[in-house]
């Protein structure tokens, strides 16, 4: 069983709950991770999708302290020794509530991961990654064509050359970032890809001026200090959009929702 497997609602096992040693706790569901998260005990447990993918993400933060900046869960070995286990994976529970709200923080953040995470390789993975997130980002940096649809053409134009150098990112933050009182924020569900650094926080700002109701003439503050910060949030906004048109999800009114980020994302000077 894979990420798209999967169905919202369905829970592991008792054989995946034993192999992780989470029985005989009574799985529940969480809220967000698209109803694919649950919780048992304290082990919080996901359907992964590339078990690469999962095994080179477990690897990289199982031996990461917490700093100042920001929190991450440590992942849970099954009993075999393995990061993944009937098409599972686990993590220790963390505390706080994610927030949309907390748009700067969540940029903050998401910058001092970056910066934690800047001197790993490009993982292999990478460049086999075939799901509607991984062909949309290919299609927003004009390595695949972009699809037909609203806006593109206009997103289209006013691409440029980006000279920011790549590095592993957290491409999806805003959803992802947890607060609680007293502690650094806590970063979960880490869905890496291979771009500039402040490519994270341009999609964190779309999303919330597109779902969350983050001012469009402040799009540009939230760029402080990053480098290319217009042309990261037009890339940013394509790969939503294209996101949205791969999985058929382009329905009534999100022309509306998504065009007013767009002119303003345009508008802002180069």
């Amino acid at each position: 069983m894979s990420l798209a497997d999967a169905e919202p609602g369905e829970k592991p096992g008792d054989d995946v709950l034993i192999a992780f040693g989470a029985a005989p706790a009574r799985p529940r569901n969480l809220t967000g991770g698209r109803g694919r998260t649950w919780m048992a005990g304290n082990v919080v447990f996901r359907p992964h999708g590339d078990a690469e993918e999962s095994i080179w993400k477990a690897r990289v933060l199982a031996d990461r302290e917490p700093t100042h900046g920001f929190r991450t869960s440590r992942p849970i070995p099954a009993a075999d020794g393995n990061w993944v286990y009937g098409g599972w994976e686990a993590w220790e529970w963390l505390a706080g509530e994610t927030d949309e709200s907390r748009v700067v923080d969540v940029i903050r953040a998401g910058a001092a991961f970056h910066e934690a995470i800047v001197h790993l390789q490009r993982p292999a993975f990478i460049d086999h990654s075939d799901d509607a997130w991984s062909r949309a980002d290919r299609m927003a940096w004009e390595e695949n064509p972009l699809p037909r649809g609203s806006f593109m053409r206009r997103l289209e134009r006013e691409f440029q050359p980006v000279l920011s150098p790549s590095q592993v990112i957290h491409g999806d933050l805003l959803g992802n970032v947890m607060f609680a009182p007293d502690l650094p924020p806590a970063i979960i569900d880490w869905a890496p890809y291979w771009r500039p650094a402040g490519l994270g926080a341009a999609i964190a700002a779309v999303d919330a001026s597109c779902w969350h109701g983050w001012p469009t003439d402040r799009l540009a503050e939230l760029g402080d200090g990053i480098p290319e910060w217009r042309q990261l949030l037009v890339r940013a906004v394509a790969f939503r959009i294209a996101t949205l048109h791969n999985l058929d999800s382009w329905g009534e009114g999100m022309d509306e929702r998504h065009e007013p980020v767009v002119s303003a994302v345009i508008s802002i000077p180069s």
